[in-house]
């Protein structure tokens, strides 16, 4: 039959693709694509009819057409234009934080008094943005409770949250910039400005697959963990024995300890294979080459479940993003 009617009976009964099979989601997200026709209730510029009549209508309008300007970077030309804002604001704040962990950085900083301060008003300028942005979002989301809940916005308040932390430290202690750094508790804070790279997310749909996959997927990553521990459990117990408990003058001191064994197990079994610890004995490199074997069988088992939902998780958040590019298109054109 029609994949667009099929789809309407679809959201009549309130299922949704991601109870299809894989054949059938990629066959209609193709026909959809293609059509760019989507029929559901949240489509950008649909408003249900709710009391109060035509004076509420403008005021909803404008709050929705806020919010998809904020949380849809491809469904207006201001939503793109913010994205690319925020985009170049981040970059800068990665750039300005790997710049300051150079050692040639770092001397240039204390020599010059000016430069260490170019760089923390850059970085206040880029906070400033993000919690401008992460306000006016909460401002303007429907569920407040649900927007505190989702994992981006958890990981805004973690990359934001360190740098008032320490701008009250240094108010309440008196400190200066210079001696604030050599704490523990300050460098921590500021290396948590790596989660801004996080923020990315928001604008690109690969990562966006690959959390939206991590969500879906979360039962074969346990499985995928737990064959892990098991063949590391039984790997790290055999080379001990092999490699330092059968002959204990010849005995090969990096296999002292079941625990210590784990790291050989865990770098073979993944092929990273550093070459800081391996077997001397010929039973212990027998074992060893059972333990690659076994790591790559082990490790290939669920991946077959988790490029399937990757797959069917970018189709859909590709064809979503081709439904707000076409009210971009309007936009423009108009």
């Amino acid at each position: 039959m029609c994949e667009l009617s099929f789809y309407n009976e679809m959201i009549y009964w309130g299922l949704e693709g991601a109870h299809l099979e894989y054949c059938c989601q990629r066959r209609l997200d193709d026909r959809m694509s293609d059509t760019y026709t989507f029929y559901s209730a949240d489509e950008p510029g649909r408003e249900e009819p709710r009391a109060g009549g035509a004076e509420a209508a403008p005021s909803r309008r404008w709050l929705e057409r806020m919010r998809l300007t904020f949380e849809e970077p491809t469904s207006s030309l201001a939503a793109q234009i913010l994205a690319s804002v925020s985009v170049v604001f981040v970059i800068v704040s990665m750039v300005v934080l790997c710049a300051s962990t150079l050692p040639d950085w770092r001397a240039a900083a204390a020599d010059n008094r000016s430069l260490d301060d170019r760089s923390r008003i850059i970085e206040a300028i880029c906070i400033g943005w993000f919690t401008a942005e992460c306000i006016v979002r909460f401002i303007i989301s429907k569920n407040k409770c649900e927007f505190v809940k989702r994992p981006l916005n958890i990981i805004d308040l973690l990359a934001i949250t360190p740098y008032y932390i320490s701008v009250l430290m240094t108010v309440f202690t008196g400190e200066n910039s210079q001696l604030q750094r050599a704490g523990v508790t300050l460098r921590v804070l500021r290396m948590m400005r790596i989660f801004w790279v996080i923020k990315l997310a928001r604008h690109f749909i690969g990562l966006q697959t690959l959390g939206l996959t991590l969500k879906r997927c979360y039962r074969e990553m346990v499985m995928l963990l737990v064959f892990i521990c098991v063949a590391m459990a039984i790997f790290s117990a055999l080379s001990q024995l092999l490699e330092h408990g059968l002959d204990l003058e010849a005995s090969n001191k990096d296999f002292a300890s079941i625990p210590a064994a784990c790291w050989w197990v865990i770098i073979s079994m993944t092929t990273v294979g550093y070459g800081d610890m391996y077997p001397i004995t010929m039973p212990g490199r027998i074992l060893g080459g059972v333990c690659v074997v076994s790591g790559i069988v082990l490790l290939a088992l669920p991946i077959t479940f988790i490029y399937h939902s990757f797959v069917q998780c970018y189709h859909e958040l590709k064809f979503r993003s081709a439904r707000y590019s076409r009210s971009l298109s309007t936009e423009f054109l108009n």
